[in-house]
């Protein structure tokens, strides 16, 4: 039986179509597509807030129309995948608009992560569990392309010079090698002590330490805050970790730690953050709102001092 002949021939499509044609095919353009086929990216770590962002974003987008096309992939099932441009679309929503203009862009998963990670990062306020949630997922992503050099760019250079994926985060994101690390560690913290995270109550030095404990000894710890009226310290937490390491953490131990007067202790004035949180757009970071108030305080000072010696 003689082999089968080869004889090299086009695709049929390049028989009927010309060089320039299929250029333009591939060639990304700006298309207007149903908000209905768009699906939000999954475990997306960035909130879209009512806040004054995304009101400015509003009234920016009813009156020009959606100026900057969002970035959607394609998926099997032939719907679109947000990959940058939630709060352009949630906005659009609010509008009423029925379609967005966005660019469908040739992206594999990871790519995508990346992408979706990057674009976020440039919001003026970033939660800690945003970045903690979305460090960790470009983490991940990064440490699948492996070896892999055909999917991204700038990795790719820092591959190249031996870098780690945690290396490139920090090289990207502005934050220091240390700092991301401490941030992927507050993913292991139980939801509820992550939400303390983000407003303030725990900061970022004992939550690390207590991202070490096990869910369980996390949610007796909750319990604890809770009857105590207070959080742990850098130090407290330290020690629990600790004893947790140890084998010797329990509610009677934690208890007794928590009920240490801390070095620094000083008697605070409280005001209710619902008093104060109408002032303050959404998510905004409880040290921001402290800095604000005091800076405020200090200004009417600053001006009762001008009436007086004006008198």
């Amino acid at each position: 039986m003689k082999p089968a002949l080869s004889l090299n021939l086009p695709p049929v499509d390049d028989l009927f179509t010309t060089q320039e044609e299929r250029d333009d095919a591939r060639r990304e353009k700006v298309i207007e597509i149903p908000l209905t086929e768009i699906d939000a990216f999954p475990d997306h770590p960035f909130r879209v807030q009512a806040d004054e962002t995304l009101c400015a974003m509003q009234e920016s987008i009813h009156r020009f129309g959606v100026q900057t096309p969002a970035i959607v992939r394609q998926k099997d099932d032939r719907r679109y995948e947000m990959v940058s441009g939630h709060r352009r679309m949630r906005a659009c929503e609010i509008v009423g608009l029925q379609t967005m203009p966005c660019i469908v862009r040739q992206l594999s998963r990871d790519e995508a992560i990346i992408m979706m990670v990057d674009s976020n990062l440039q919001r003026e306020v970033i939660l800690p569990s945003e970045k903690a949630k979305s460090y960790k997922m470009k983490l991940d992503a990064l440490n699948r392309q492996g070896q892999r050099t055909d999917l991204t760019c700038a990795p790719l250079e820092h591959k190249l010079a031996g870098q780690k994926s945690r290396d490139i985060i920090a090289t990207e994101s502005g934050d220091s090698r240390e700092q991301v690390r401490r941030y992927i560690r507050l993913t292991e913290l139980l939801p509820a002590i992550l939400d303390m995270v983000d407003n303030g109550k725990i900061a970022m030095r004992p939550a690390v330490e207590l991202s070490y404990l096990p869910p369980e000894q996390q949610e007796t710890l909750l319990i604890t805050i809770e009857s105590e009226e207070c959080t742990p310290s850098h130090i407290q937490a330290a020690k629990m970790r600790k004893f947790a390491e140890e084998g010797r953490l329990n509610e009677d131990v934690m208890l007794s730690i928590m009920q240490e007067e801390k070095p620094n202790q000083v008697e605070q004035f409280k005001i209710p953050k619902a008093k104060i949180s109408q002032f303050f757009p959404a998510g905004t970071p409880a040290q921001k709102m402290e800095d604000t108030i005091v800076k405020a305080l200090e200004l009417w000072r600053q001006r009762e001092r001008n009436r007086n010696d004006a008198r």
